[in-house]
């Protein structure tokens, strides 16, 4: 994979990441802890189904499974790495289901999924 590849891929989870992040930063804002999390749980699979469906039409350098996999490993180290360690300082987020798990089983699974339903990756060479 070249790095414009690899850098492509990159920005569309970063692009995700951000659309969650702000999702649940409105939330807090403006309702109450549990209520955020419910709003971003549904957010989240809707922003990466978005973000795979203009993946898979225009681009596609991976199969769904990868992509899925890509995906969900970049928006997991930035939770870690931004959210844990440098604004919350703590890994509590990481006990929470409804807030860092079932969003990731969910971004992980839409990725996945319309990857499948929009076909066969253009890049990809058939066997």
């Amino acid at each position: 994979m070249t790095i414009g590849r690899a850098a492509t891929i990159v920005i569309f989870a970063l692009v995700g990441w951000g659309l969650c992040a702000a999702s649940i930063g409105i939330g807090f804002a403006v309702t109450t802890q549990t209520m955020a999390l419910i709003v971003h749980a549904i957010v989240a699979p809707l922003v990466f189904a978005g973000l795979s469906w203009v993946y898979f039409t225009r681009v596609s350098y991976t199969t769904p499974l990868v992509t899925a996999a890509l995906f969900l490993g970049i928006v997991a180290a930035l939770d870690l790495l931004v959210v844990a360690v440098f604004i919350l300082r703590s890994f509590a987020m990481f006990g929470s289901f409804l807030g860092t798990w079932l969003p990731f089983v969910l971004i992980f699974a839409a990725t996945w999924t319309t990857g499948i339903v929009v076909g066969r990756p253009r890049g990809m060479a058939r066997p």
